[in-house]
């Protein structure tokens, strides 16, 4: 059973302008103004919510602020979930790149490091929970990704094998990963990095999610 397990943030959702919404929230409260920018920073975002507070202390002078970050994080997740789904979108084909995956018999899972009930309420929010069986998020085992172990869960999930998987995502976090699972690795170029990812050598770049199914199974 050959199985696609895709990233969630910036690669099926563009999430980065709830997600940097929600930073800007907490830079509020600590009274030093929205340092963040929902289109310059948008890579940022996509690194999670402690790299956007690092960055926004930072640029307000407080670069030795870990423990700040630590005592931020939590009110950054609530943030979020208050204002998940204002402003993000699916990629263009994406929810139809996966159901012509699904209807050549692929299985179809997500593997993010995003905690899984956040991950969870945005894709049952975008009503398309369902089109995957599988997900695998930041908390769900205790290893994240890089981590081979959280994507072979989430093939393993999804009914399928690890050994016949690939992965599609967006950072050289999730080239990392397909590495260490010994998988192929897709990478899109349609987020803020743009072509850029084509410096983190994947076995594929996906320019369109038209192009997807023809692309897995070439790799598979």
């Amino acid at each position: 059973m050959r199985t696609a397990i895709f990233d969630l943030d910036g690669t099926l959702v563009d999430t980065s302008r709830d997600l940097i919404a929600a930073a800007n929230a907490c830079f509020r409260a600590m009274g030093t103004g929205e340092m963040l920018d929902p289109v310059a920073d948008a890579s940022t975002a996509f690194r999670g919510g402690r790299a956007m507070l690092r960055l926004g202390l930072a640029r307000a002078g407080r670069e030795a602020a870990e423990a700040e970050v630590d005592a931020w994080y939590p009110r950054l997740l609530s943030a979020y979930a208050e204002g998940i789904d204002r402003e993000s979108r699916l990629y263009p084909g994406a929810m139809e790149a996966v159901a012509a995956l699904s209807a050549e018999g692929w299985r179809v899972g997500i593997c993010t490091n995003k905690p899984a009930a956040l991950a969870e309420l945005l894709l049952s929010r975008l009503g398309v929970r369902a089109a995957f069986a599988s997900l695998v998020g930041a908390d769900s085992l205790p290893v994240r990704k890089p981590d081979p172990a959280p994507f072979r869960a989430a093939v393993r999930q999804a009914g399928g094998d690890p050994a016949r998987a690939f992965l599609i995502g967006d950072t050289v976090t999730d080239r990392d990963t397909a590495r260490a699972a010994g998988v192929p690795v897709v990478l899109v170029t349609f987020g803020p990095d743009g072509a850029g990812v084509a410096a983190l050598a994947p076995d594929a770049l996906l320019d369109s999610y038209d192009a997807l199914p023809a692309l897995a199974s070439r790799l598979l």
